[in-house]
């Protein structure tokens, strides 16, 4: 039985090593093994990220273009409406000054058919009387020298009279002329004013639509991007996630080796910073002028003590603003917020 034992204890002992083995084997092997695909993991997360990030900075790009032009369309049409204001009050003092000028054309044409009239007339009655007497006439014909003096003056009375009756129709031929002529150009002159107000109409009318286009993609570029910015946070928070459930961290633990891993820590949520800068400390926004990995404004960082531009300053220097920032206004001080 001895015997027996003996060869069943070393089978037992060597089955016994054998299971340890292959349990340290599997030790050995399932550590490396959870470490890499964690670490595979991690870096798929932070390339998502940044390609968001950079998603979103190229989205802020169109957005910026379309206020821009937004903003240009909308000073367009206040300078068009400007000019079809005036337009419209100098085609009013126009009209006006038409309807003046028929009323006067209207006048002189009454008064040229009287003075007509009376010239006509008059010229009937000394045709019917056999002609205007001559001053040789008058002498002949005079009974006395008071006569011949009241006939003289009767008869240059009708010449002046005649006269200014001549002068007084040639006056008023002159004046329908003119009457015409003023007419005329103040009617082309309506019409050119009427056809700049049809150009300035037409104008506006293009300007709007450019204007509720140009408003239609800014709708669009802010829902894109609220859902760029809602994709950032989860995958930030999956990260995180992952990363207290892999390593049995804390969350606090979990998010600080996050923000390590994506250029932090910030003093502002991690996600924001990725939307406005990707993490970038040197970044610069060309069209505000904002920089830094937050994204402050030149101005802003003067008001809080900054020396030179942001994104010229150290990271600790950066940090520090953007949390003084952050303390004053929250996250309403940043637009990916």
């Amino acid at each position: 039985m001895a015997p027996t034992r003996t060869v069943f204890a070393a089978l037992t002992g060597g089955l016994l090593l054998a299971f340890a083995s292959t349990l340290l084997l599997v030790s050995l092997t399932a550590g490396p093994a959870s470490a890499s695909t964690l670490e595979q993991k991690q870096a798929a997360a932070r390339d998502r990220i940044q390609q968001t990030s950079e998603a979103i900075e190229s989205g802020r790009a169109d957005l910026e273009a379309a206020q821009s032009e937004a903003a240009d369309a909308a000073a367009r049409e206040s300078d068009l409406s400007g000019l079809l204001s005036n337009g419209e009050r100098r085609s009013a003092e126009l009209a006006d000054q038409l309807d003046q000028a028929e009323k006067a054309l209207a006048r002189s044409k009454k008064r040229l058919a009287r003075a007509r009239r009376y010239l006509a007339q008059h010229l009937v009655a000394v045709y019917m009387n056999g002609g205007e007497p001559s001053t040789l006439d008058m002498a002949l014909g005079a009974g006395s020298f008071d006569e011949l003096t009241t006939g003289t003056e009767y008869l240059s009375a009708i010449e002046d009279t005649n006269e200014r009756l001549m002068d007084r129709v040639a006056d008023l031929r002159r004046e329908l002329d003119g009457k015409v002529d003023g007419l005329g150009e103040a009617k082309q002159a309506i019409d050119q004013h009427n056809a700049a107000l049809a150009s300035a109409r037409d104008q506006i009318a293009s300007v709007r639509a450019e204007a509720e286009s140009s408003a239609a993609s800014l709708a669009s570029a802010n829902a894109a991007k609220a859902a760029q910015i809602d994709s950032l946070k989860g995958d930030i928070a999956g990260w995180q996630k992952r990363i207290e459930k892999q390593q049995r961290v804390s969350a606090e633990q979990a998010e600080e080796e996050v923000e390590q891993d994506l250029g932090g820590p910030y003093s502002i949520p991690t996600y924001i910073v990725m939307c406005e800068s990707g993490g970038n400390y040197s970044a610069v926004n060309s069209s505000s002028g904002a920089g830094g990995a937050y994204q402050i404004m030149p101005s802003t960082w003067e008001a809080y003590g900054g020396k030179g531009l942001p994104q010229d300053a150290s990271k600790a220097e950066q940090d520090r603003i953007a949390a003084l920032i952050w303390a004053d206004s929250g996250p309403g001080a940043w637009s990916c917020a």
